[in-house]
């Protein structure tokens, strides 16, 4: 490890942290300060155009799939095209929804898929608890699991072990685990896309950078090793942040690489939390004017925010991890991004120009 990585993970670890729900006050318009009210609606678009249907053509488009908890509603998802099959599907494990359209020939195929999701600000109260539902078995077990990039047992249990020690609550560990995560991993500009969940190669080379599809499965995978429920939901950022967080927003209405993975904890007595250590990250990197230090208003701001509460410009497709869709030979590690294959070959789903699709949001008021 160099020098300058270990002098910044020293400073980070001297980092104050302060409650979930304390004033978060920056030099920005507005403090950084979600909290649940009106839900806004979004109409998500994503058009897919394939030049070449030789061979035959497959291919998946995600679709918000379920309501979380009242913060996030699913109203319903259209497709169109000239594709010769096309079906809104369902992976029967997690529930994640996808349309799914397929070609035999031809000269070019379309696919069109519009759906609507309303959602709000969220913000738990971590000093009071309250009356939450309970999980049913069939949550409780899939949240506690294992999967194939995130196993529970090695290096994630001792590594889970070891940041707990001495933690004698849920709240406590999982606090824990979150400034660890915060402290320790750091956002890699190179990674492609969101990542693909490779905690176990970050833990066991030290090299703990990576995007939120590494860095939320790292803190969920942590959390998990000591009997939480908690989950990686998959989903887009849909609108810029009212909060002046330049780098927690898309800048456009043309959305097709602004896929974003969060977390959530399920705790006694408050239900499902919202958590994202990988956006404090984003913001040390991105936040304008970019590398900013630790102890930046904006990233303290963040830091404490997160933990707790985080802002409704995004929205959720699923919560489902080792998705294994129809005709698959493997399981993939999340379904963000459309998936698609030409002539039996793999379409690079990491790259909308390639593949060529494109996705858009726009805020509706009916």
């Amino acid at each position: 490890m160099s020098l300058r990585r270990r002098t910044l993970l020293k400073s980070l670890g001297l980092a104050a942290v302060a409650g979930p729900l304390a004033t978060r006050a920056f030099a920005g318009p507005v403090a950084f300060a979600p909290q649940p009210g009106a839900p806004r609606t979004f109409e998500l678009t994503t058009r897919v155009e394939l030049a070449s249907l030789k061979g035959g053509a497959h291919v998946f488009v995600p679709a918000p799939s379920q309501d979380f908890g009242g913060w996030a509603k699913a109203q319903g998802t259209s497709f169109s095209g000239n594709a010769g099959h096309m079906a809104l599907a369902a992976d029967p494990r997690s529930g994640a929804r996808f349309v799914e359209a397929a070609w035999t020939g031809g000269d070019a195929g379309v696919l069109e898929v519009v759906s609507r999701v309303s959602t709000r600000d969220r913000a738990v109260d971590l000093s009071e608890p309250g009356a939450a539902a309970p999980l049913s078995g069939h949550e409780r077990a899939l949240y506690l699991a294992s999967t194939d990039k995130v196993p529970l047992d090695g290096i994630v249990r001792r590594t889970s072990d070891t940041i707990v020690a001495g933690k004698a609550t849920d709240l406590d560990k999982v606090q824990a685990i979150y400034q660890w995560v915060v402290d320790h991993t750091y956002r890699n500009p190179s990674t492609r896309g969101c990542g693909d969940c490779a905690v176990v190669a970050m833990l066991q080379s030290g090299d703990m950078g990576g995007k939120c599809a590494d860095i939320n499965p790292l803190f969920v995978g942590l959390v998990r090793a000591q009997g939480i429920p908690a989950r990686d939901v998959f989903g887009i950022r849909v609108a810029a942040s009212r909060f002046g967080y330049k780098s927690l927003g898309p800048t456009t209405p043309v959305v097709s690489k602004a896929q974003h993975c969060r977390s959530e904890v399920y705790l006694s007595g408050h239900g499902w939390v919202p958590i994202d250590p990988a956006d404090v990250r984003k913001v040390i990197l991105e936040e304008p004017p970019g590398h900013l230090d630790v102890a930046d208003p904006k990233v303290a701001a963040a830091r404490k925010t997160l933990f707790g509460a985080w802002e409704g410009n995004w929205i959720p497709y699923n919560a489902a991890q080792d998705v294994r869709l129809p005709g698959a030979e493997a399981a993939i590690p999340f379904l963000m991004y459309p998936q698609g294959k030409v002539g039996g070959q793999g379409l690079d789903d990491l790259d909308p120009d390639t593949f060529r699709y494109t996705i858009t949001a726009k805020e509706v008021t009916a």
